[in-house]
């Protein structure tokens, strides 16, 4: 794990209160089990609470319909085209799904870029480039004149009462356009795309990205029920019963439900949980007081948090002996793609080295493992256990 890479670079040969420390300090950053069965009964009772039309408004996680009333059952075709829109850059494909001997499904994309200034700027500004991409697609695909329906996948809460409209509830991520809060995307964007007269477009569905995760395995596989992401953000969209939902009309059937569970937490319910890295980071987010779930599990926030946790250590003298470089007190120094290097079984330590010259720590001390070794890195440094809080799951 990181820790255990990073000390073994850069240690020679700690002693035991040494290594007790670290460990004990680590430590008290894991959830025991009963500490993770009492979180999964609060989890539980806000899902409950978001389904019921009573207690969802006041419900942190908002169990949001998604009217997606069944998964793919194979006899879909057509040519479509799917925007992306909601982590850390904008994707346009064209889909094309054919039945000739067998289903077979095309695909070829672009990704572009999401520029600071337009994720923060006026929602016009954001929609007019997303409509700007989409035309420049259109055009390298040579698709203007075709007029092909389109899937909008937008990757954050709305409210829908129909698949083919949906009102921001909320930004979240590193997104804060203004005036689009409260207001119907769809319309939005084809006002965008009307604006500039060059192409048409029919936006016929649009869906969080949870629910196109669920999708596109339920097309491979109709027994996938549950579409998960763990990336730049985290959010979960599963089918449940209709007599389940009180948000809708109707008992027989099924509907997707988008869970929204980033906010899980939002009303305090995690307050005893959080650690004092995570209210760092919340305090230096785009949105403070909001998400806390998704700032203490995702992407986005998983570079920072191990930066603030290596800047406390160090700190108290229990890494890098005790010093602390300018780089390291620079926000954003540290990135997801870092952890992830680094805790690459064969690649790791070699990038443990790199990342870590990089942030100024060339000077140190280092520790020579034997080359034929082949136990894990963190039998030499930490015997009992890495402990970070959010376990061994995927970050994206």
């Amino acid at each position: 794990m990181i820790a255990a890479q990073l000390l073994a670079y850069y240690f020679t040969e700690l002693k035991d209160d040494e290594v007790k420390k670290i460990d004990k300090y680590l430590y008290s950053m894991r959830f025991s089990d009963e500490t993770l069965l009492d979180i999964m009964c609060r989890f539980r009772r806000e899902l409950e609470n978001g389904l019921g039309r009573d207690t969802n408004p006041t419900a942190t996680v908002k169990m949001l319909p998604t009217f997606v009333r069944s998964i793919p059952d194979g006899s879909e075709k057509g040519d479509f085209i799917a925007l992306d829109l909601g982590g850390s850059n904008f994707r346009i494909l064209r889909v094309k799904v054919s039945h000739e001997k067998k289903q077979t499904v095309q695909m070829e994309s672009e990704v572009y870029d999401t520029p600071e200034d337009i994720i923060h700027g006026s929602g016009s500004r954001l929609f007019d480039h997303v409509a700007e991409c989409l035309g420049d697609f259109m055009d390298k695909k040579n698709i203007k004149d075709k007029n092909l329906p389109v899937g909008f996948t937008f990757s954050f809460p709305c409210a829908q009462t129909k698949l083919d409209e949906a009102v921001l509830l909320t930004w979240t991520k590193r997104f804060k356009a203004s005036g689009v809060e409260g207001m119907d995307i769809v319309k939005l964007l084809n006002k965008a795309i009307k604006k500039r007269g060059d192409y048409d477009a029919d936006i016929i569905a649009v869906v969080n990205d949870t629910v196109g995760t669920m999708m596109t395995c339920g097309f491979d596989d109709q027994r996938c029920e549950v579409g998960i992401i763990i990336g730049t953000g985290t959010n979960a969209c599963y089918m449940e019963e209709l007599r389940h939902i009180d948000l809708v009309e109707g008992d027989e059937g099924r509907m997707c439900i988008n869970t929204e569970w980033g906010a899980f937490g939002d009303d305090g319910s995690l307050e005893d949980i959080r650690t004092e890295f995570d209210r760092e980071i919340d305090r230096g987010s785009p949105n403070p007081g909001k998400q806390l779930f998704e700032k203490m599990a995702s992407g986005m926030y998983m570079g920072e948090l191990v930066r603030l946790i290596l800047v406390k250590m160090a700190k108290e003298g229990l890494l890098f002996e005790g010093r602390i470089t300018p780089e390291l007190l620079t926000k954003g120094k540290i990135e997801t793609k870092h952890v992830s290097a680094i805790e690459k079984s064969k690649e790791g330590l070699s990038k443990a080295k790199d990342i870590l010259t990089r942030l100024g720590w060339s000077h140190l001390r280092r520790t020579v493992l034997p080359s034929s070794t082949s136990a894990p890195l963190s039998l030499f440094v930490l015997p009992t256990s890495w402990p970070l809080r959010w376990g061994a799951s995927s970050r994206g």
